[in-house]
């Protein structure tokens, strides 16, 4: 009897594991292509508990976020929310299978989770509609529609650091791999650091060095963005 109940126990768990999905999202469009570089694709998932949404930082140029927020205020970050901190792709992409990932996993699916890019350069992301929802009501107020144009009238987009572990979901680990030689991969602050989840998933915001450091990379990054979007004809 213990031996069948441990391979039901055991084989319930397989069950479990193999039901759990990975949900793909590329963060930012290519330029050279004539995409749209200031999006998330797609925009809207449905996820379970356990389920991964994998997000594919393979826009370029980017200079990019994942951030949570909430649907009134959209464009700014959520308190205790989860940040991917800002990653930078150049002009030309990266070279094949090296786009930075970030595995976001749901820990909890009572309520939708929102999201926006952080990024102000050159222009607030946010209110150009690069926002994205996890399992958002599809009728209602609470719409993604709705929020979308919650974030189309913001007029004062957010950039606080959040932390891995968010409300609803959490990440264990930065983005990457993150190749150090092009010298700019965060934008404004140091990524997050990881931090253990705790009660219902939320944690505080960690913020990491200092407010100079952290003006000086966004005036480098910003540079480097502006000079990559001017350089593939998007000021034309």
């Amino acid at each position: 009897m213990f031996l069948l109940s441990s391979v039901l126990s055991l084989a319930l768990a397989g069950l479990a594991v193999a039901q759990n999905q990975t949900v793909n999202v590329n963060v930012g469009g290519v330029a050279s292509r004539g995409e749209n570089i200031f999006m998330f694709s797609p925009n809207t998932i449905t996820a379970q508990v356990g389920d991964v949404v994998r997000f594919n930082f393979s826009g370029s140029p980017g200079n990019h976020s994942i951030t949570q927020s909430t649907f009134q205020n959209p464009c700014q970050p959520m308190p205790g929310g989860f940040d991917s901190g800002w990653v930078f792709i150049p002009e030309n992409g990266l070279p094949p299978d090296s786009d930075p990932i970030w595995n976001l996993t749901i820990t909890n699916t009572s309520a939708p989770i929102w999201f926006f890019c952080k990024q102000l350069v050159p222009m607030p992301h946010c209110t150009t509609g690069m926002v994205g929802a996890i399992n958002a009501p599809t009728s209602g107020d609470n719409t993604f529609q709705n929020y979308v144009s919650n974030a189309n009238k913001d007029s004062s987009p957010g950039q606080g650091i959040g932390a891995l572990v968010g409300n609803g979901a959490s990440a264990s680990a930065v983005p990457g791999p993150i190749d150090t030689s092009l010298g700019a991969n965060y934008a404004g602050s140091p990524a997050p650091t990881p931090v253990s989840a705790s009660g219902s998933g939320g944690a505080s915001p960690t913020t990491t060095g200092s407010g100079s450091n952290a003006a000086s990379q966004l005036r480098m990054d910003a540079i480097l963005y502006l000079g990559a979007i001017a350089a593939v004809g998007l000021f034309a």
